[in-house]
């Protein structure tokens, strides 16, 4: 390797966005690198030179991909051309398996090494992508303490750092300091609202959240903050709002931390921001829907009792999961009534979410992970920084 290596860093969605972020700023302590690929506002802003936003290439379930193909193609097309200009030294490719694992590929056949942070979840559905894993990288970084032993014994070479989120989710704000700043009300409950880090996502869970929101409004004065993912199309969030004009709704963009730990409750998409709101302490309802077919096909597919990270960590129903047919606006009204309503119910779902942070590993993970990525990819001859 050239004294700075040239490295590609692809992330898809925000949370990979801000893990992205996180690892470009820490991996040049131990190792000097200049990176280019696909993210989102945090991982540009960390120095990553983007090739295509990862707004363009955001896009869930099988039924919605499909119809998606030819603009993700393109976007695979257009990064493939820059890949053979600038000859990666390595590459490391997070989460986002549906577009990475394809990238995985091609840059094994081009002699390219990968090392993969934030592991598919293969053990949940599509278990015959451990295969590509172990074909094609040269090392999977994973984040959750049982993935270790699963992709060792499927003979992938792996190493378990720890959640980058029990350093991240933290608020910096008092709850009084961020009702100040965004002139929300003391005297009134506040719930958060998490609609997804894609568009689509936003488009589809949105509207039926805030119809559950002006349900809680009409049973008595209720406050609500919107958290907008970077990979979110700001018009989108406003016009879907704008719809809804009895909802008394405060935008803050990115950043969940200040806004789940300053609310009573949550309704949260599936996915990481489920875990952001359990190490920030937050009583939540999970809920999520994709399109009918893209729905029955995951059916067959999935082979975990939860469908949120909260509850599959905990081993338990913890927090309540409104998915699919279940995810209506009278379903998610009552259940945050519930946790509203019922301090000892909240008490314990809070004790709950304290005793799954600690299974999310000690404090440092961004630094185990980088150290982890410049022992693998390092060549002969290249000093690697402790």
């Amino acid at each position: 390797m050239p004294a700075a290596a040239s490295a590609l860093i692809v992330a898809g969605e925000a949370s990979g966005d801000r893990h992205g972020a996180a690892l470009a700023a820490a991996l040049p302590r131990h190792l000097p690198v200049n990176w280019f690929g696909i993210g989102g506002d945090a991982m540009a802003a960390a120095g990553v030179e983007l090739v295509t936003h990862a707004r363009e290439v955001a896009v869930l379930g099988i039924v919605e991909v499909v119809r998606h193909l030819p603009r993700l193609y393109a976007v695979f097309r257009r990064l493939l051309r820059e890949i053979a200009r600038r000859r990666p030294d390595f590459a490391v490719l997070i989460d986002f398996p549906d577009f990475n694992l394809r990238l995985a590929r091609q840059l094994h056949r081009r002699g390219i090494p990968v090392v993969y942070f934030i592991a598919p979840q293969v053990w949940a559905w599509r278990p015959g992508r451990v295969k590509l894993l172990r074909r094609h990288i040269r090392k999977l970084i994973c984040i959750f303490p049982f993935e270790e032993e699963f992709f060792r014994r499927a003979g992938v070479e792996v190493e378990y750092v720890g959640h980058p989120l029990v350093d991240a989710a933290r608020p910096t704000l008092s709850r009084e300091e961020f009702f100040k700043r965004t002139g929300l009300r003391a005297d009134r409950a506040t719930v958060c609202l998490l609609p997804g880090s894609r568009n689509q996502e936003v488009e589809r869970h949105l509207p039926v959240i805030l119809e559950a929101a002006a349900n809680l409004s009409r049973q008595r004065p209720r406050q609500f903050t919107l958290v907008r993912a970077s990979t979110v199309d700001p018009a989108l969030v406003e016009a879907i709002a704008r719809r809804r004009p009895e909802v008394a709704l405060t935008v803050v963009a990115d950043s969940p931390y200040n806004a789940l730990a300053s609310a009573d409750a949550a309704i949260i998409s599936s996915g990481t921001a489920t875990v952001e709101a359990a190490l920030v302490g937050t009583p939540m309802v999970v809920v999520y829907r994709v399109a009918t077919p893209s729905w029955w096909v995951g059916k067959l597919l999935v082979r975990t009792p939860y469908y949120s990270m909260v509850n599959l960590l905990a081993g338990e129903r913890l927090v309540p999961e409104l998915i699919q047919s279940d995810f209506t606006p009278a379903r998610v009204a009552a259940e945050v009534e519930r946790l509203l309503g019922d301090s000892n119910r909240r008490r314990r779902i809070q004790q709950g979410l304290g005793r799954l942070k600690e299974r999310l590993g000690p404090p440092g993970a961004i630094e185990r992970a980088a150290r982890a990525v410049a022992a693998a990819v390092a060549g002969p001859g290249q000093a690697v920084k402790p």
